[in-house]
């Protein structure tokens, strides 16, 4: 038996899977397959020379010579004879059996099924495919991850200067603005979070900002160009004010975590392992983790989330670094973020971000982790 063709129906603006292979902003979705060593898009004319441009070897089969014109004039609506067209081209293209992501559009599924073709939802090798970044995405992610850094090395001077007016908005905004100037767009809910703000996981924090208080920062840039994301955290106290002792246990106790985590990146890494690594230091603390919590009963203080997930063109993607099975791979981009909190006080949480390689790990962060403004 032949292996299954590959189809994604969907527009390359909306769809990480289309855009890894496509990576082109075309606003209206397409048909898109892999078949025989084949790759082809079912377009027009009006997308044929940007999809060549591409130099991927990608084919445009124009819907037009599928009969789509004829069966507009005959009466069928614009829908189906789009979905005609769909079928036709699987056809040429001798495809009888797909596997499709999860997001295959119902109407479509039905109509290839209606015709004899055999689809079946294989979400893991559609998340496989993007795991392994290409070499454009690569630079993306850098690209945007020197601007995260940038970012980060403003807020830190805002909150060591504390400037009037300063509140947890206008350093956020000042952060857009860095990020803007290094091609890279920085989302509206990004993480400036101050004191018990800073314990509520993705509170995106409000209000001024004074000396000695607790500063939590979590961004996410886009790198306008790949599509692709970085993200990292730091926590800060504003305005040069001594550590309070409890913080200070926090940072060191994220940072222990953190460092173990690191130094057994590689490919094959077992992501449930790592996240029992990582809630070690905190347990032999006396700090509650998810491991620790009783059964079924929500935890909110100590370390009570995972560990991080995988960054690409989207923020969060697999795998994921929790209580789960998945293993590394040399490719993926993965945050590391452990944390500890006290809900109604603050916390302290830091992220890197790292390439895992083929024989290790590259840390693609660069910004200590110190407190102190």
């Amino acid at each position: 038996m032949t292996d299954p063709a590959v189809l994604i129906h969907a527009d390359p603006i909306r769809s990480p899977d289309l855009f890894h292979a496509i990576p082109l902003d075309i606003i209206d979705p397409f048909l898109y397959a892999e078949v025989g060593g084949r790759k082809v898009a079912v377009n027009s004319v009006l997308e044929s020379e940007r999809i060549a441009g591409l130099g991927t070897g990608i084919e445009v089969l124009d819907f037009v010579s599928l009969g789509f014109d004829e069966l507009l004039e005959s009466g069928v609506s614009y829908p189906e004879a789009e979905l005609e067209t769909d079928l036709r081209a699987c056809r040429k293209l001798g495809i009888e059996h797909a596997v499709v992501p999860p997001g295959f559009p119902l109407a479509l599924a039905e109509k290839l099924r209606a015709a004899g073709i055999e689809l079946t939802v294989d979400r893991d090798r559609f998340v496989f495919r993007r795991r392994v970044k290409t070499p454009e995405e690569i630079a993306g992610i850098r690209r945007a991850q020197a601007a995260a850094d940038a970012a980060m090395a403003l807020a830190a001077q805002l909150l060591s200067e504390l400037p009037d007016g300063i509140s947890c908005e206008s350093v956020r905004a000042a952060m857009q603005g860095e990020c803007a100037g290094r091609g890279c767009a920085l989302p509206d809910t990004v993480i400036v979070a101050r004191n018990e703000q800073s314990a509520l996981g993705h509170d995106t924090g409000s209000g001024p900002v004074g000396p000695g208080d607790i500063v939590l920062v979590d961004i996410w840039p886009q790198d306008r160009r790949s599509r692709c994301w970085a993200d990292m955290t730091r926590t800060f106290v504003a305005g040069g004010v001594e550590v309070p002792h409890e913080l200070q246990e926090y940072l060191e106790l994220t940072a222990e975590s953190l460092r173990a985590v690191l130094f057994e990146l590689r490919p094959g890494a077992v992501c449930r392992d790592l996240f029992a690594l990582a809630c070690e230091p905190f347990e032999a603390a006396g700090q509650p983790t998810v491991r620790t919590k009783a059964p079924g009963s929500t935890l909110v203080d100590g370390f009570y989330h995972g560990l991080g997930h995988g960054v690409g063109l989207e923020v969060h993607e697999p795998p994921y670094l929790g209580r789960s099975d998945e293993t590394l791979v040399a490719g993926d981009v993965v945050t590391v973020e452990p944390g500890c909190y006290r809900r109604g006080y603050g916390g302290v949480r830091l992220e890197e971000l790292v390439l895992v390689t083929d024989d290790g790990a590259e840390l693609l962060t660069d910004f200590p982790y110190s407190l102190e403004t």
